[in-house]
Parts: structure tokens; sequence; C-alpha cells
């Protein structure tokens, strides 16, 4: 046991049909295991705070809204809150405002990474349904540690990509159903550990300070975390850093996947086109007034021109915004 009277910690993160997956998780817990809960939805930063509620509901342990500064116990459910990372230190919550991750504040990985340092062995890490490779880095980071990794079956997800992703990056112990967990972390819970000492983990703690600084800090440069990716960060438009294969930072500290980053892409094309689009038609309605106005000879025949290959760029532009579209739901959900 630590000495905050848990064996552990079980970090549990999810994303699109997250709250399908968490009460069904919460449903198969038995009140005597030994652990404290925290749990990540990645959720909207104007949000209503009650996820804590439905969980609570929903299963035999008291699930609560997680509160800066709150001792970890065994037992209890602490739930993140929107705009908030959910974060671990000397066995109490910390609640941050650090830089996004993927987007997301609360983030998954954020979590992860930090129970994998505060916890080690005693760090149990449970992915269930979401989009995107939201996960694989903290999960990742867990058995770096010493940590286990629990991953739902993608077959019993509502969206089976971050469960996916988990297994193919090939960073997960154990593929289960949602409701069958709390069986698997009764097992767990029969362990006995050897407290190995571990080598500290330099860029995993950088990493950790970064989403445990305030809003809008500049204390820590992530630019000490690798060199230059030649990409820019969707936040902000400040140059990543490549911290590892596929995992970026910009200096300010937001973080992103490939994935993520693609999606993010796809958001600014399209973005990007509707701009276009919207610049395209006023200038051919323009043109052709101007058309008229000039009445027969050369000048009219110039406005006409550029009226007709203002709408036929408006043509080409329309056939790509359901494409961009597409693309982007089928990564971002």
């Amino acid at each position: 046991m630590t000495d905050n009277g848990t064996l552990g910690v079980v970090a549990v993160g999810a994303s699109a049909g997250g709250v399908e997956a968490l009460t069904q998780f919460a449903s198969g817990l038995a009140r005597d295991l030994p652990y404290a809960f925290l749990v990540v939805l990645h959720m909207p930063p104007n949000a209503p705070s009650v996820l804590a509620r439905i969980v609570d509901r929903a299963g035999p342990l008291p699930a609560v809204t997680a509160v800066h500064g709150a001792r970890l116990q065994a037992g209890t459910i602490h739930v993140a809150v929107p705009d908030h990372h959910l974060l671990v230190e000397d066995h109490r919550i910390v609640l941050s405002e650090g830089p996004t991750e993927n987007g997301h504040r609360p983030a998954v990985n954020a979590l992860f990474r930090s129970v994998a340092l505060v916890y080690g062995q005693r760090a149990i890490g449970v992915l269930l349904s979401g989009v995107l490779d939201d996960g694989v880095l903290g999960s990742a980071a867990i058995r770096s540690r010493g940590g286990t990794t629990i991953v739902q079956s993608p077959t019993d997800a509502l969206f089976a990509s971050m469960p996916l992703n988990a297994l193919e990056a090939g960073v997960t112990d154990r593929e289960v159903l949602a409701a069958e967990m709390g069986g698997v972390l009764k097992e767990l819970a029969t362990r006995e550990f050897e407290e190995p000492g571990m080598d500290p983990d330099e860029r995993m703690e950088v990493e950790n300070r970064i989403a445990m600084s305030r809003r809008f800090s500049a204390e820590i440069d992530a630019g000490v975390l690798g060199p230059p990716s030649g990409y820019t960060c969707p936040d902000c438009n400040g140059s990543l850093i490549a911290v590892s294969d596929g995992n970026y930072r910009c200096r300010v500290g937001h973080a992103w996947t490939a994935d993520a980053l693609l999606s993010a892409r796809d958001e600014e094309v399209e973005g990007a086109v509707w701009v276009a689009l919207r610049s395209l038609q006023e200038k051919a309605t323009l043109s052709r007034r101007l058309a008229e106005r000039a009445g027969a000879g050369m000048m009219a025949r110039r406005y006409i021109q550029l009226a007709d290959e203002a709408e036929h760029a408006m043509t080409v532009l329309g056939d790509r915004l359901p494409k961009a579209h597409s693309a982007s739901g089928e990564r971002g959900g």
C-alpha cells in the first residue's frame, strides 16, 4: 500500500463514446478495490460538469468532481472538470490550466503521464472509446515506468480508434470489455511489488511540468525537448518541436500527436476553402455588376471573363468542401 491507503491509482481516459463506456466500466467495479480512480473525458471547455453524477449513478463506487488539492483515497472516483488538466502530485489532485494536448484540456495523455511519474508500477491506465490516437503516448508512459495498461476491446467501443491505435502501437497489456474491467482490476490487486529503483525520465518530467503550469505561462521552454519538426502549431502558429516520433510540442507547450495534427490540418484546409469560396462569390457578383455598368465593349467582356473564372473556381472548391469535411470527420469524430 502507498502512504495514502491505496494500492495505487487507476487512470481512465475516454473521448467520443466515452460516457457510455464509463458507465459500463463503473458498473463492473467492486466496492473493495484498493485503488483511487481518476477519470478524464475529453470535453469542450464550457461543458457543464455533470459527468461525476452520471458515473456515480452507474456503479457501487462514489464518483465526485475532482477538487484541487484533494487527497486520493481508495474506492473513490475523481472525475475531471472542463478546461483543466487532471494530474497528481504527492498523492493529491492537481487541477491545471496548462497548455492543451491534441486540442484538449483535460487530456488523457497528460493524466496518464502524471500517474506514471508518481505511481510507477502502481499506476494502471485504462483506455476507453474515442477517436484518433489520444492515450497512446500516455499508455506508453505508464508502461515505461512499470505500470499496467488496459484497453477496451475495439468491438465493444462506440468509437474504436483510440483502443485500436493503442493496440497497434503495442502499448497495452490487456484487452477487455468495459463492463469486465473491474474483474481484471481485482485480479491485479493481488500482485506483489518489488519496488525497483528507476532512473528519472527527464523528458517525461518536463512534459509533466508543462501540463502543471499556469495558463499562458512561459516559464518552461519546450524547445529543450527536441529539434524543430518543420510543422507549426494549430493553436498558436508557433514552430513545433519533435519530442519523439509522432509527438510534437510548440515552445509554449501545446502538444500534438501526428494523427491529431493531421486532423487539425483538415480543419484548417476546410476553413481556408470556405474563406476562398466566399471571396470568389463576392468577386463574381461584383464583376457582373461592373460588366452591366460598362455596357457593350472591351471592359464589359473583361468583367464577364473575370466573373466566369471566379464561378468556375467556386465549382471546383465546392467539390473540395465535402471531401475535406468527410476526411476531417473520419479522423476527428
